[in-house]
């Protein structure tokens, strides 16, 4: 083991042995999952309260993070999921009129820990050359580590291949969703005339609440159900469309208890959209298959190609796992692929009753080169009589 420089109070610990010291900031403790890299230069906010980054912690690939603080909008759920972050320079004192607070004191707050002072550069070329890790990020004031232990826990850790997490993220109850997309100086949107929308029931597997929020400025209803909802639950609520959320983990693990009820829902007449995870589960429920990628896809810029006419979207991308494009069924049609890697980004059901992205439309990377999907969605539906 590596001998602790003197000022170090936080490390990460690698499964492999190798340990990276810097400066802690945010809780003190640690935290044992997977090691990726996001190529985002903002949102960091929005990054770290994603549900599909639980188990993860991240390193960021823009140097400065933290410079415009943090405030109670920039949010996509109650609190942080992701483990940690990881970043090349200590988070500076604020510089925007929008902040609240500093982000090394909403860490503290939410129990997340930060780790400054790495070299990013070279985690992530690492990541990128011999995949994502699995690794103990760990935070001490006085400077304290137990190497040893924490290299036992890393190594220790199975991975997130195989594991649910889309239980562990998710609302326990179903409910309402009132408030559409957020406007500077206006704040969110209400949702006026609900009764004369159609409504759109949502899966929740670990989801972002601006997707929600677009939903709603669509033009629908939403009501939001846990991940483990029946399809009789889900039916019993009436609705005239579905959504898949976005979530953690391995679809095939999520897909024990999800895809049974997907598929009863493709037997119905109802239209479905999904994103993400729920892109990764529709695929499963057609018959495709689910393969953990090497490093991931997790950034801001990510060009896809829609095959439909050859336009480039910019999008946002975060996601682990992907659908293998040779596993699609006859019926099913693949609409969209990454210009990185070629890897499957969309798929559709012949007819266009059902179908799902690989990305995140609803965070306006382009800016808004994919909120055609919500618009396209929510206007095939019919408001039932």
């Amino acid at each position: 083991m590596p001998a602790k420089p003197d000022s170090a109070t936080g490390c990460l610990v690698l499964a492999s042995g190798d340990v990276l010291w810097g400066r802690g900031f945010g809780a003190e403790g640690h935290a044992v999952g997977e090691v990726c890299f996001h190529t985002a230069m903002t949102g960091y906010q929005e990054i770290m309260t994603d549900p599909s980054f639980a188990g993860q912690m991240i390193a960021f690939t823009f140097p400065h993070i933290g410079n415009v603080g943090a405030n109670p909008d920039d949010v996509e759920a109650e609190g942080p999921h992701a483990l940690g972050m990881i970043v090349r320079e200590d988070p500076t004192a604020p510089s925007n009129f929008r902040s609240m607070e500093r982000l090394d004191g909403w860490m503290a707050r939410h129990a997340r820990i930060g780790l400054a002072g790495i070299d990013t550069r070279a985690l992530t070329r690492r990541i990128r050359t011999g995949g994502a890790p699995n690794g103990v990020i760990a935070h001490s004031v006085a400077g304290e580590f137990d190497l040893e232990a924490l290299l036992g826990i890393a190594r220790a850790w199975p991975g997130l291949e195989g594991m649910d997490l889309a239980k562990a993220v998710s609302r326990e109850t179903q409910g309402g969703w009132g408030g559409g997309v957020w406007r500077l100086g206006f704040g969110y949107d209400d949702a006026v005339g609900e009764e004369s929308r159609p409504h759109v029931v949502a899966i929740d597997y670990g989801s972002k609440h601006n997707i929600f929020r677009n939903l709603v400025h669509a033009g629908a209803k939403v009501s939001v159900v846990p991940a483990t909802a029946s399809f009789d639950e889900i039916m019993a609520l009436k609705p005239e469309g579905i959504f898949l959320s976005n979530g953690p983990g391995d679809p095939a693990a999520t897909g024990e208890y999800a895809v049974p009820v997907i598929r009863q829902l493709l037997d119905t007449k109802l239209r479905l959209f999904g994103i993400c995870l729920g892109h990764q589960l529709l695929g499963l429920a057609v018959g495709a298959t689910t393969t953990k990628m090497f490093q991931g896809h997790r950034g801001a810029n990510h060009p896809v190609k829609r095959l439909s006419d050859g336009a480039v979207e910019i999008t946002s991308m975060n996601h682990g796992f992907s659908v293998e494009r040779d596993s699609l069924p006859a019926g099913v049609t693949e609409t969209h692929v990454s210009l990185f890697d070629g890897s499957n980004a969309g798929l559709e059901l012949d007819g266009g009753r059902a179908f799902s992205v690989q990305y995140h439309p609803e965070a306006s990377p382009g800016p808004q080169d994919s909120f055609y999907l919500f618009k396209r969605f929510v206007g095939s539906l019919v408001k039932a009589a």
